[in-house]
């Protein structure tokens, strides 16, 4: 026999590295959403109000993008048969599996309240510290696209070294409790994202094994999410009145888009990778995006440190190790 015959045809291969490619680039843009929605809770005061505004800006942009592409709709029309006759649809889903906007709604809640006051790295920490572990449960539960994924001990490692990472990453700023206290929010956040990420890919492959497949499951994580963020907002308007006024600032308002093209993206590329692979992808571009934040586009006076450098690279050191056995399918 050939080794031929057990080596992973080249495309599927290709695809792994794109699909993991693809994961730096979601983090990234998380990151980036974290310092403008953080900004933007601040400029108006209200955290909630600015989750608000941003899932609301978002869900304006694929709303008008369902308007002009037939195929969403067409995919939009069958998560909804999918839900409605869960047995005889193909790839049927329940209502709870589709409702992971309420931790998209919660994780960009979290951002407009805490970041402003513990800051971009510990944020990342925190929700790292969350989504790593939980993604290693959520994968092997199988309540992603691809399945069970097994507890292999590269995977294993994988998660152990991007807890280090993203911990020494920000070692210069663990020293404040209470700021430790507040970053149990966004830990929460993580953990739940990791669930997010894997019933958001079940709704894109459900409405279409294409991109329009992600789009829709976009389009349903931001109708859910809106709608709690609303009612919340509502309560919190009784409660403390109303934020103060808008800033005219236009880059506050991109978190929305920020978020549609990280969430639509993490729909696609979690049915390639699985969710662990695709949360340790999205932990580096994290701390990438963070750090050339804090080089370039500095919140405080903060010097970029060599823990933050050497926290990078042992996180990229992780995403590697964790992929192997990915790669090798």
């Amino acid at each position: 026999m050939t080794t031929t015959a057990t080596r992973p045809p080249t495309s599927t291969r290709q695809h792994h590295l794109i699909g993991l490619t693809a994961a730096f680039g979601i983090g990234m843009l998380f990151a980036i959403q974290s310092r403008i929605n953080g900004e933007l809770g601040d400029v108006l005061g209200d955290g909630v109000a600015a989750a608000l505004i941003s899932f609301g800006t978002g869900l304006l942009i694929l709303l008008i993008g369902t308007a002009l592409i037939p195929a969403v709709r067409r995919s939009l029309g069958k998560v909804w048969e999918a839900i409605r006759e869960p047995v005889r649809a193909h790839g049927g889903l329940r209502w709870w599996q589709c409702i992971g906007g309420l931790a998209g709604a919660y994780l960009v809640a979290t951002q407009s309240i805490t970041v402003s006051v513990i800051g971009v790295a510990v944020f990342t920490v925190a929700v790292v510290a969350g989504q790593a572990v939980s993604s290693l449960v959520v994968d092997r539960l199988g309540f992603g696209p691809a399945g069970p994924q097994p507890f292999t001990s590269l995977r294993v490692v994988g998660a152990l070294i991007a807890l280090v990472a993203v911990v020494l990453a920000v070692s210069d700023q663990l020293n404040h409790p209470a700021g430790l206290l507040l970053a149990v929010l966004p830990a929460l956040g993580g953990v739940f994202t990791a669930v997010q990420q894997a019933i958001n890919g079940r709704v894109a492959r459900t409405a279409s094994p294409d991109a329009y497949g992600a789009v829709a499951a976009g389009v349903v994580n931001f109708l859910v999410g809106l709608a709690a963020l609303l009612v919340v907002f509502l309560a919190d308007l009784a409660l403390r009145g109303a934020p103060h006024h808008l800033p005219s600032n236009p880059w506050l308002y991109f978190g929305g888009a920020c978020g549609v093209i990280f969430i639509s993206a993490a729909a696609a590329v979690v049915r390639v990778v699985g969710v662990f692979v695709l949360g340790l992808g999205t932990i580096a571009g994290q701390l990438i995006a963070s750090l050339f934040i804090d080089l370039f586009l500095p919140a405080a006076d903060k010097a970029v440190t060599f823990p933050v450098v050497a926290g990078t690279v042992l996180a990229l050191a992780a995403v590697v190790i964790a992929a192997v056995p990915n790669l090798r399918r």
